[in-house]
């Protein structure tokens, strides 16, 4: 279900190359929430890094939209950067795994599309 991979590097170094590999892949990065910083702006101490980026192909958006306005409830794509137990990660859910939920065979082209480029984004980012 998911796509996982270790990174080389700090999460500041792994977070810059992943928003360049996102731009050379035709998506874009809609937004980026750090976790550790907004748990500790609500008093809430949380140690290791995360950091959740919303990233989105808006033409392969606008086909699962048009066969499917609900699928608005699993858009954009996320890919977390995250460290645990002393290594840099970065994962996706996939989206074939995501879009299956909705039960259109149809989509799956699309799903497999977009989940070959997530997976092409997150490995030019670890490395």
């Amino acid at each position: 279900m998911l796509y996982t991979r270790d990174a080389q590097g700090t999460v500041d170094q792994v977070c810059e190359r992943l928003e360049e590999a996102v731009t050379r892949n035709h998506f874009g990065v809609l937004g980026m929430h750090n976790l550790k910083e907004k748990m500790a702006s609500k008093g809430v101490e949380f140690g290791p890094e995360c950091r959740v980026f919303e990233v989105c192909n808006p033409v392969q958006a606008k086909k699962v939209l048009e066969a499917n306005m609900a699928i608005a409830n699993a858009l954009p794509c996320r890919i977390c950067v995250y460290e645990e137990r002393g290594a840099v990660r970065v994962s996706t859910i996939r989206p074939t795994a995501i879009l299956g939920l909705f039960g259109d065979a149809q989509l799956q082209e699309v799903a497999y599309e977009v989940e070959t480029t997530l997976e092409r984004i997150i490995d030019e980012a670890c490395e």
